[in-house]
């Protein structure tokens, strides 16, 4: 049984590692498949060496048509005259669809993937591996009502099998008609972590993580000033310490580089400091389980927190986080949206409320989490179910 997971754009993405990991992990040993072989199709792939449990790791960058071939003249051609893109994308993309004959099961481990507009390439490359009659499955994902399009929806048709990673996409896609949708949990509940020593300036017990991402930056520029306000209230109003906790390293997406101008302007308070940027998804979620609190902006980096009891605030930006929230919690308890975050009052307020509810907040984590983790684990369920159907 050859399995091919596929949009991973790379470790530098710690959450995107989390999602290839925890999908290694349920298809290997919640699945009762018999001795599946797992294949990773990579946008970054020389990153992904940290990775264990994959058999081989692929290539997913486009390769250009030179222009002097047959093939790019017939491309352009149709591209031309019946606006017809299919030919020059199959082109660019003949490495990994090279594989395609060899692979029975498809995974598409893009999570959010179908949150940031059109995707054309996708969905010509999930026409052409539903043309060679392959089973796909649609792995973990989230999508709110206002990322929905009338070419999305085509394209989940191709889909044998969606797994919705919180309710709000399950209710969403299951009125939209799809009937192959299946509600699970996010996978990285599953995730080990990794207890790394701590660092110089850790003081147990006084710990605030925080977690802050261009991404975010780029949305709602404001935000930087209401973040740097929290920072400043939590440093006057108690005796916390805050550890700014990147999740995301990647070129022109890099949380180190926004976190470590905020760790630059209160160092010599004593009370801050920055965790590196060159540890992998387990090492962070080992710091981040010794935390006492966590606020992030990262999706996974918030799971990390939530998967070990830390009373977390989500600086949120789509229907993930709020989706999360509500299965753990029944609520969108302290997620904010991308137009909240830049009001430094409503961070504040926010703030205190979960410093005033943190024990209630642990035990209702403490209790929903067996359940969660269950969920989490009934994707592999779902896959075995598809494959021996």
């Amino acid at each position: 049984m050859n399995i091919m997971m596929y949009l991973h754009s790379g470790c530098l993405n710690r959450g995107c590692e989390a999602l290839v990991r925890s999908a290694t992990l349920i298809v290997k040993e919640k699945s009762n498949l018999d001795n599946p072989h797992l294949f990773l199709s990579s946008y970054l792939p020389e990153s992904d060496h940290i990775l264990s449990g994959i058999d081989k790791v692929i290539d997913m960058n486009m390769n250009p048509v030179s222009k002097m071939s047959i093939d790019y003249l017939i491309a352009a051609i149709r591209l031309k005259l019946l606006k017809d893109e299919g030919r020059a994308i199959r082109m660019a993309n003949r490495e990994f669809l090279s594989h395609v004959p060899q692979m029975d099961v498809f995974l598409s481990i893009g999570g959010d993937a179908y949150c940031y507009g059109e995707q054309p390439i996708w969905y010509e490359l999930n026409r052409t591996i539903k043309k060679q009659g392959k089973k796909m499955v649609l792995w973990g994902c989230s999508i709110g009502v206002e990322d929905l399009t009338p070419r999305k929806l085509e394209d989940f048709g191709n889909y044998d099998m969606i797994l919705a990673r919180e309710t709000l996409t399950y209710n969403l896609l299951r009125e939209k008609g799809l009937s192959q949708v299946k509600l699970v949990a996010d996978g990285a509940f599953l995730m080990e972590k990794e207890e790394l020593p701590l660092p110089e300036g850790w003081v147990e017990g006084k710990m605030v993580g925080l977690n802050f991402s261009p991404l975010v930056y780029k949305r709602n520029p404001e935000a930087r000033k209401a973040i740097n306000d929290l920072i400043k209230h939590i440093l006057d109003t108690t005796d916390l310490h805050i550890v700014f906790t990147p999740h995301v390293t990647e070129h022109n997406n890099n949380d180190f580089e926004i976190l470590n101008d905020f760790h630059e302007l209160y160092r010599d308070t004593g009370r801050t400091i920055i965790l590196p940027d060159n540890l992998n998804a387990i090492q962070y979620k080992g710091y981040i389980a010794r935390m006492r609190f966590f606020v992030g902006a990262r999706t996974h980096a918030t799971i990390a927190a939530y998967s070990n009891a830390v009373p977390t605030m989500v600086l949120g930006y789509s229907v993930k986080s709020k989706g999360i929230a509500k299965d753990l919690f029944g609520e969108e308890k302290l997620v904010l949206g991308i137009h909240e975050i830049s009001d430094s009052d409503k961070l504040k307020a926010k703030f205190n409320e979960m410093l005033s509810e943190e024990d209630a907040i642990r035990q209702t984590l403490t209790r929903v989490l067996p359940d969660i983790k269950k969920m989490s684990a009934k994707a592999g369920e779902y896959l075995a179910e598809l494959i021996k159907a």
